[in-house]
């Protein structure tokens, strides 16, 4: 008898990292609408090489592997997808437009109430391809009727 835990077949892990970032999601997607009520504001850290960042090669020089934006006063044309959000800040006087998809993010902080948190890097891994089908086809009972019978046996 074994005396760990077994391996799940169930990527509980990788579930619970997407139902939080899209927490994130939702908070910048009220943000967007809204405005920043209060004394909010958030500190999100993001992989910088990661698919889908888009930010300018002066930032990725700079920040090679992870980067820690700032969302609080001075930000615009902050808009939130499915996928991620965009957002326009400002480097040194300079105005940058960013784009991070929510996979990218390590971390999210709000300080004003102490609210974190932390993800595990995505990032680095390539979108898997969605495999074909295994279960089996559907079986007709007879030609040309309406019912249909399906065979619910496990394989071995």
């Amino acid at each position: 008898m074994s005396d760990g835990t077994p391996d799940s077949l169930i990527p509980y892990d990788e579930i619970v990292q997407d139902a939080l970032r899209a927490v994130v999601g939702r908070v910048l997607g009220q943000v967007e609408k809204e405005g920043l009520p209060g004394n909010h504001h958030f500190y999100i850290t993001f992989k910088t090489h990661a698919p889908g960042v888009d930010i300018p090669r002066h930032l990725t020089d700079r920040y090679p592997d992870e980067m820690t934006i700032v969302i609080q006063n001075r930000y615009w044309d902050l808009h939130v997808r499915p996928a991620g959000f965009e957002v326009g800040l400002s480097f040194n006087q300079v105005g940058s437009k960013l784009v991070i998809p929510f996979a990218a993010i390590t971390a999210f902080h709000d300080p004003a109430v102490d609210f974190a948190l932390h993800f595990s890097a995505q990032a680095d891994q390539a979108p898997e391809e969605i495999a074909e089908a295994e279960n089996d086809p559907v079986k007709t009972v007879e030609e040309g009727s309406n019912v249909v019978a399906v065979d619910f046996t496990r394989k071995k």
